[in-house]
């Protein structure tokens, strides 16, 4: 009977011994599957990077985006700046409270103390 008891607890320990590293294997073939994944997500995103900056080193692609990005004109060309015109509405101050949502003893406050004459 010591005899299957004991044999049954080293069949249970070495189980549970092969267990454990079993499931550190399985949990770092989940994370290299997903780091395989980001980086062939990243090598995508470098390559449309790579195309892009071949395209951007076209002499077409640069005087557009020197005239786009910095305004330049070519030697007899006249460049011109528009401004725009002024918004019309009226932009409040967020951190301005109106008079009538100021309790009153702060206003009693602000007066006595000088803080209403301040601005």
């Amino acid at each position: 009977m010591r005899i299957g008891t004991l044999a049954l607890a080293l069949i249970i320990i070495s189980f549970l011994a092969s267990a454990i590293p079993f499931r550190q294997i399985i949990d770092q073939r989940s994370r290299l599957d997903e780091a395989r994944a980001e980086l062939a997500a990243i090598e995508i995103e470098n390559g449309l990077l790579a195309n892009e900056v071949l395209a951007l080193d076209t002499p077409g692609e640069i005087e557009r985006m020197a005239r786009e990005k910095l305004g330049y004109v070519m030697p007899g060309e006249i460049g011109f700046v528009v401004l725009a015109s002024e918004p019309t509405s009226v932009i409040q101050d967020p951190i301005a409270t109106p008079a009538a949502e100021v309790p009153w003893w702060r206003r009693i406050w602000d007066f006595l103390s000088g803080a209403d004459s301040s601005g």
